[in-house]
């Protein structure tokens, strides 16, 4: 399997973040992964933490809880709502990083069919500019690029 490099575009001064990955499967089985939780569970978030989910209702008005640990026990949890779901092509929803309440960002994501490769694009829409600069300050590209990679590793475990 070839290697897709992560693109993480944060251009400054503005509230916005795109993220932009391609994998070697079609988008119904990315689709899959970013929606069932007994695999995004497998993926989301940095390889040194635990995820545990309370909550991932995948429907519009559905909402999402989970829950980040790691090694000494420290929790990190993270919730939204569902807005839009278009099977194998978009999901829309908010995501809220529940140690900074009320800096809840928009984002959307499509699953572009590129010949039964998939680029998934991600774009999200923060509050303010300062909101989006703390949470790329927190590490949040080493959480996007872990989870990318994962979630590469998953789509080639249940692709086979």
């Amino acid at each position: 399997m070839s290697e897709n490099p992560t693109t993480i575009t944060a251009q400054p001064g503005t509230p916005f973040i795109e993220i932009v990955r391609d994998f070697d499967a079609p988008p119904a089985l990315v689709f899959r992964a970013s929606t069932e939780p007994e695999l995004v569970v497998r993926w989301l978030g940095p390889r040194e933490v635990e995820m545990r989910i309370d909550e991932y209702d995948v429907r519009p008005g559905g909402s999402y809880r989970y829950v980040h640990s790691d090694s000494d026990g420290t929790e990190y949890g993270f919730r939204g709502v569902f807005h839009g779901v278009s099977k194998d092509e978009q999901i829309i929803q908010t995501f809220e990083f529940e140690g900074a309440p009320g800096q809840v960002c928009l984002e959307t994501t499509t699953f572009e069919d590129l010949d039964g490769r998939t680029r998934i694009r991600t774009n999200s829409v923060f509050p303010s500019v300062e909101a989006r600069d703390a949470a790329l300050a927190s590490g949040m590209e080493h959480g996007i690029n872990d989870s990318m990679d994962r979630l590469s590793e998953v789509l080639a475990e249940i692709g086979a």
